[in-house]
């Protein structure tokens, strides 16, 4: 895999880490992919893991405040 895919799916992850941190939004098992990441797959992922039902309910509410804005 090139390394700037391995560059870009961890910035990728800290900002969205940083951006739910700025809601509140704790996501404990945000990460990268690791199968994804050493497999053959074309484009690494980000592994945005398990929450409890308070957690989606405030992600939920953050996504459809900035939908209407």
């Amino acid at each position: 895999m090139p390394s700037h895919l391995h560059d870009e799916v961890h910035d990728c992850t800290e900002l969205l880490r940083s951006a739910l941190r700025a809601n509140d939004i704790t996501l404990p098992s945000l990460g990268v992919d690791l199968p994804g990441l050493a497999g053959s797959y074309a484009l690494p992922l980000v592994a945005l893991g398990n929450c409890n039902t308070e957690t989606a309910r405030r992600l939920a509410e953050a996504l459809r405040k900035a939908a209407a804005r």
